[in-house]
């Protein structure tokens, strides 16, 4: 392998790496956030973060990708990359495509908070419009660094933005929940979080420039405007929807839900603690999802068209195993969470207030995972455009049952509609993959037999576990019990997977800790 190649390998694993970390922190906050300010406080929050989580999207991801496909496309051609040529014309693009989002966000904020039925959220979404502002200066200086094989400048400046923003935040929720300041200082101070973590982005950004050898040039040339304009918006736009995907849902949630269980019966502040309950989920969806589909991605840190031509039968090989151990690894995470969420749900928010709820809604675990993992690939063979449609399909399934649900079930019909649109999702893209590699034949490389065998051993374990456990648990006790069952049931889980020839070797070779596994493990042959 070259350098060039270990190289880039390198920096897909590190970019990997602090991704996982970036949305440890994104959703083990959200636990002591609760905790401090309640259901309420909670609410508030999540009416703001889906604004706040796109946003970001778009800076490390979106544009970012957009730029570095840009910026190694001019090196291909031997083009020099000028100030005037190439960095003012990008920035100019993205301030004026951000900035008109921001201008209109900030104007029709309160337009905005009406609709959604909560006008107290006027001046956190004018500080949301703020911190859009930022986007085109992270976006330029990673998606630069990016594109020139330098991945550590993103990955730093990710954690770096996501620990300063989740600090302040927290910093927030203590001042609320001790001087009894008004709850919606959260939403507030989110976005204000939101702007620190951007700035902190920017100067460890800027820190690596100072670092870097480039020279500014400045230089005439001739300036491709209709090429920048169409890489940015479509595969810096459409492409960050693959990881909007759970924002968009929450953002749907945002409109519909509140007013939706008014029409169930509650009163408004019912309603809203209400939408606080379910908005539970979402931290261990996220984490879930993360489990369930970085270790898959992280095995496919470039798919494309050439690399389905050049070697077929190792290519489909490659896919097969990221779908599956993302799959073995959604289901087990999903099937355990639903058998111990009383327990989980006190230790983590101290009441196990819509625990049935909550048990339905984390089926999303296994359905984003692999809605994720299929979109990703089904994006390297060049279906963006077809996995954007797909998107927003989902987007409408998870509205219209909202809408038909909600007045009839509670949020009982908001977990559902969240289940059906990321059902419809997880389809389509599955479809859309299936389409595009006739011979993937995914379904023969999972082992069902073996997979209800794991989980089933699994669940039977947790049941004669809860023989001997008290049926109310303190938080300390809860803590006790999740920290062991959730252990000790994974152990079982995997050991079940391994013995029972669900793998095959180079798939236990490419997970952590390789060695330890490959000692239980009952050698086959690969198909």
């Amino acid at each position: 392998m070259s350098s060039d190649r270990k190289g880039w390998l390198r920096g897909a694993l590190l970019l990997t790496i602090a991704g996982l970390i970036s949305k440890v922190l994104s959703a083990g906050y959200r636990i002591p956030l609760q905790n401090l300010t309640g259901d309420i406080g909670f609410y508030i929050y999540q009416q703001v973060y889906p604004l706040l989580g796109m946003g970001m999207i778009l800076a490390l991801y979106g544009f970012p990708s957009a730029i570095s496909k840009l910026t190694a496309e001019s090196k291909e051609k031997g083009h020099t990359q000028t100030t005037a040529n190439f960095y003012f014309p990008i920035f100019l693009i993205l301030l004026l495509v951000v900035g008109t989002l921001a201008v209109l966000l900030f104007v029709s904020a309160g337009s905005l908070a009406s609709w959604i039925g909560d006008p107290r959220l006027t001046r956190a979404y004018q500080l949301v419009a703020l911190s859009l502002l930022l986007i085109p200066f992270t976006s330029l200086l990673r998606g630069v660094f990016q594109g020139n094989g330098n991945m550590k400048p993103t990955a730093y400046s990710q954690m770096g933005e996501q620990l300063f923003r989740v600090l302040l935040i927290i910093a927030v929720a203590i001042y609320v929940s001790f001087t009894g300041a008004d709850l919606y200082r959260i939403g507030e101070g989110a976005a204000i979080a939101s702007i620190g973590g951007g700035l902190a982005a920017i100067l460890l950004l800027t820190m690596f420039i100072r670092k870097s050898e480039q020279s500014v040039q400045l230089q005439k040339a001739v300036i491709p405007w209709r090429y920048y304009i169409q890489t940015l918006l479509l595969f810096g736009l459409v492409a960050s929807l693959n990881h909007m995907v759970l924002l968009l849902f929450q953002f749907a949630d945002a409109f519909t839900l509140v007013s939706g269980l008014q029409e169930y019966g509650l009163s408004q502040t019912k309603a809203m603690e209400a939408k606080g309950v379910l908005d539970r989920g979402q931290p261990l969806i996220q984490l879930g999802t993360v489990l369930g589909s970085s270790f898959a991605l992280a095995m496919i840190p470039s798919v494309s068209q050439q690399k389905l031509q050049d070697a077929k039968a190792a290519f489909y090989q490659h896919i097969r195993s990221s779908i599956a151990i993302g799959f073995y690894l959604a289901v087990g995470a999903t099937t355990g969470l639903i058998a111990i969420m009383p327990q989980a749900n006190m230790l983590l928010y101290q009441d196990t207030l819509g625990t049935n709820d909550l048990r339905i809604l984390v089926i999303a675990i296994l359905l984003s995972s692999i809605g994720v993992t299929c979109a990703t690939i089904l994006q390297g063979l060049g279906g963006t455009k077809q996995t954007a449609v797909f998107i927003i399909l989902s987007i409408f399934m998870k509205w219209f049952g909202n809408r038909l649900l909600v007045p009839i079930f509670g949020i009982t019909g908001a977990a559902l509609a969240t289940i059906l649109g990321l059902a419809c999702f997880s389809l389509l893209v599955y479809i859309g993959l299936k389409l595009k590699l006739p011979a993937l034949k995914l379904m023969r490389q999972i082992n069902w037999s073996t997979l209800l065998l794991a989980v089933s051993a699994m669940l039977i374990y947790i049941f004669v576990i809860d023989l001997f456990v008290p049926t109310e648990l303190s938080r300390f006790g809860s803590l006790l019990y999740v920290g062991f069952v959730a252990g000790t049931g994974a152990c079982i889980y995997l050991f079940i997977l391994l013995r029972g020839r669900t793998f095959i070797s180079e798939e236990i070779n490419m997970l952590p800790w390789s060695h330890v596994w490959m000692r239980i493990y009952k050698e086959r042959k690969s198909p």
